[in-house]
């Protein structure tokens, strides 16, 4: 016997179907409520590292990443021009901030003040948005690490979070829609 010959009825149509006397099995026992998973704990970075598609590409695909979405942050520095970004929800418990900005280095070249590849203009600059005390050291450290393995310093702002607006939808994890669409980010040894 395989599944193909198995006929699946859920729960809640044990009774209807003739299989009433099944039903008890299925059923939370008395004064407890159905068992679910605990929602992982998880936190937010906001990074930006020009166009946002092959920073949200690469980044997605990295360890501990819950999810990513592209959209347009600005700090709190007057900045009238939001930066294309990336808003990544991640497990603590399965990799850090400080990880996610070290991978964050590698992907892009922070060393061009409002330029990644082609893309030319302050909404393609390198910046990190940070969200509390905890994050602005993080990132002032990778930020340092970052200039001393580059051949010329970092020019990556990090700036309070001011807001964040998603991107239509057709942006959105362009490049996996779209693998042979533009992107000048790839993963660097440093």
């Amino acid at each position: 016997m395989n599944s193909a010959s198995l006929r699946f009825v859920p729960a809640k149509d044990l009774a209807k179907e003739g299989y009433g006397e099944y039903a008890a099995l299925f059923a939370p026992a008395k004064g407890k409520s159905e068992a679910k998973a605990p929602a992982p704990k998880t936190e937010t970075a906001y990074l930006a590292g020009g166009c946002f598609w092959g920073v949200q590409h690469l980044l997605r695909k990295a360890p501990g990443i819950v999810s990513t979405e592209v959209g347009y942050t600005k700090g709190k520095t007057g900045e009238k021009e939001a930066a294309e970004s990336v808003k990544i929800v991640f497990d603590p418990s399965r990799t850090s901030y400080a990880k996610i900005l070290e991978y964050f280095y590698k992907l892009h070249d922070p060393t061009h003040k409002n330029r990644q590849g082609n893309d030319l203009g302050a909404q393609y600059r390198s910046a990190i948005f940070v969200l509390n005390a905890d994050q602005r050291k993080l990132a002032e450290a990778a930020k340092k690490t970052a200039s001393e393995k580059w051949k010329a310093p970092a020019t990556t702002e990090i700036v309070d979070f001011a807001s964040y607006e998603k991107a239509s939808e057709d942006h959105q994890d362009y490049l996996a829609k779209h693998p042979h669409g533009y992107t000048c980010h790839y993963v660097r040894e440093l």
